[in-house]
């Protein structure tokens, strides 16, 4: 069995910002810089013939390159304990596109949908004891107004994930050029 999802992968200056980010609320676990990545879809965990079977697939996709800029920070659930931190994404549709390419590339597969709406983010950390609202309202009103310059998107990922007690390993387990239909 190999656990899977399909990212993108963020250049290393916006690795370099968002790492600045990742301070300030005890508790949190802040992902590691190799970690930080948009996820499109994750896929979870899979035998090996559907796993090549999905190399081959996403080899199929195509999609429009396109650029994407992260914007502000936030949290899941949206009300009561923070979960997870994240930073945000402008939704071009283009991005929106390429979802739908490797939604219907899986679907193809016979893979389920996923059972949840596409929320384009960043994790920045995951929170597993909630500190004080009052330190997760300090830290969103720092970073509130966060955003990047336009970030060009020419390919994505199909990431492995192992998990380990100190936290998960991404392995690139394929890259995909965006190509237009």
């Amino acid at each position: 069995m190999i656990r899977l999802f399909v990212a993108v992968d963020l250049p290393d200056d916006v690795k370099d910002q968002l790492m600045e980010m990742s301070k300030g609320i005890t508790g949190a676990r802040w992902l590691p810089r190799n970690e930080l990545h948009l996820t499109v879809r994750f896929i979870g965990e899979v035998e090996d013939a559907t796993y090549r079977a999905i190399r081959t697939a996403l080899g199929s996709v195509r999609a429009e390159p396109f650029h994407m800029t992260l914007r502000g920070v936030g949290q899941f659930p949206a009300k009561g304990p923070a979960r997870v931190i994240w930073v945000g994404v402008d939704l071009p549709p283009e991005l929106t596109a390429l979802y739908n390419a490797v939604e219907a590339a899986l679907s193809g597969l016979g893979l389920p949908p996923e059972g949840r709406p596409f929320v384009p983010h960043i994790t920045l950390a995951r929170v597993k004891t909630p500190p004080l609202a009052e330190v997760i309202r300090q830290y969103m009103s720092k970073h509130a107004s966060f955003h990047t310059p336009p970030i060009p998107v020419s390919e994505f990922v199909l990431y492995s994930s192992f998990l380990r007690p100190d936290g998960p390993f991404y392995r690139h387990e394929g890259v995909y050029p965006l190509r237009p239909e």
